[in-house]
């Protein structure tokens, strides 16, 4: 008896996966992804349906459907993540005067609003006009390859739920026939994404001279930046992870944009804790091969600076590794938090998957 991943959450669907009397895995592949749950009944899982996972929980999930369809998952690593990677790591397409150039006008605006011009200052000016100007440089590849790779592994992570095999011409269908609406997704989410920053910088210049003129020290207007970047992240980290879970949606349900989006607001309420875990966790992993690449290929290199040769390319794959994990506990998140919801209707929400697998079997794929 087929159960519709609709009707249960993650952590139940994982539990078909085991043996019984077994604490042995055993992978799709070896049984034809024809795994059948056993005769439970969906009372069987409606007893759990509003119970959901942590952030350690979404983790181990995610790392089990990575080893049931690995290739699959290092294909999609290769052919559309690394290439972006290798471009956002090595900023090739980056114009080191206009970073310059920009980060000078920075510091001066810095500087007039009030605060002083210290290392600290300095190096988050630099930092700011080097993300804004390779985020402008790389935006086709983000909008195309990166994009495209989110939706495959949205469509991976679905396809595992489901018990079907990854269909390569069925995503190809999906993909002519959903593009339009994913991609503007993706663009309310880059609005939203540089409406925040925006929002930042206005209001910690406002900030900032509102405090110089009523004469505070520049120290106090450091201390009092220092606090409003703190509040900013968590402001801005929940708009990361509803842009995130929104693209998910757009993949998986049949809504785009600003609908997405409010689905998403609403979807994640009560386990946005765990959906700033899965983003702290990101943030901290991609900084950390960034960090890593700046210092041990644009920096340093050994005698004829043969070390860049193999150092350069692996953490290249590590920073696409780390962009996969992330893709894919969005999208685990997104299950889990829609198991945990009690909103969802009979007929809201149905997977394009299955929406797909009806038309293909009743129109031939071109």
């Amino acid at each position: 008896m087929e159960i519709s991943i609709e009707s249960c959450s993650p952590r139940n669907i994982s539990d078909p996966f085991r043996k019984e009397g077994s604490e042995e895995e055993i992978p799709l592949q070896k049984q034809g992804l024809e795994l059948k749950l056993s005769d439970h009944g969906p009372s069987h899982y409606s007893d759990n349906i509003i119970q959901s996972m942590n952030a350690l929980e979404i983790l181990r999930e995610t790392v089990r459907i990575l080893r049931f369809n690995s290739w699959g998952f290092m294909a999609i690593i290769a052919l559309l993540i690394c290439p972006v990677s290798a471009v956002v790591l090595s900023n090739v397409l980056v114009d080191e005067s206009i970073v310059k150039s920009l980060s000078i006008r920075l510091m001066l605006v810095a500087k007039a609003s009030g605060l002083p011009l210290r290392p600290l200052i300095k190096q988050s000016c630099q930092h700011f006009a080097e993300m804004v100007i390779s985020s402008a440089t790389s935006f086709p590849f983000y909008v195309t390859l990166l994009l495209l790779s989110k939706a495959a592994v949205v469509y991976s992570v679905d396809c595992t739920y489901s018990r079907k095999k990854f269909d390569a011409s069925k995503f190809c269908v999906i993909i002519r026939k959903f593009w339009r609406k994913i991609a503007s997704t993706y663009m309310w989410a880059c609005v939203v994404i540089v409406g925040c920053i925006t929002m930042l910088c206005v209001f910690l210049i406002a900030f900032c001279s509102v405090l110089s003129v009523l004469g505070f020290s520049p120290d106090i207007s450091v201390y009092a930046a220092v606090m409003v970047g703190l509040v900013f992240s968590v402001i801005f980290a929940n708009a990361i992870i509803i842009c995130n879970i929104a693209i998910v949606i757009s993949v998986l349900e049949d809504v785009s944009g600003t609908q997405a989006m409010l689905r998403s607001s609403i979807l994640i309420k009560g386990q946005t804790h765990v959906g700033l875990l899965i983003f702290l966790g990101s943030t901290i992993g991609l900084a950390f091969v960034e960090g890593l690449f700046e210092h041990r290929v644009k920096t340093l290199s050994y005698g004829d600076g043969s070390s860049r040769m193999w150092e350069g390319p692996l953490l290249v794959i590590m920073y696409s590794f780390v962009v996969l994990i992330d893709s894919m506990m969005s999208a685990v998140f997104y299950f889990s938090c829609r198991s945990f919801s009690t909103e969802t209707s009979d007929g809201e929400g149905n997977s394009i998957l299955e929406t797909m697998a009806i038309s293909t079997e009743t129109t031939p794929i071109q």
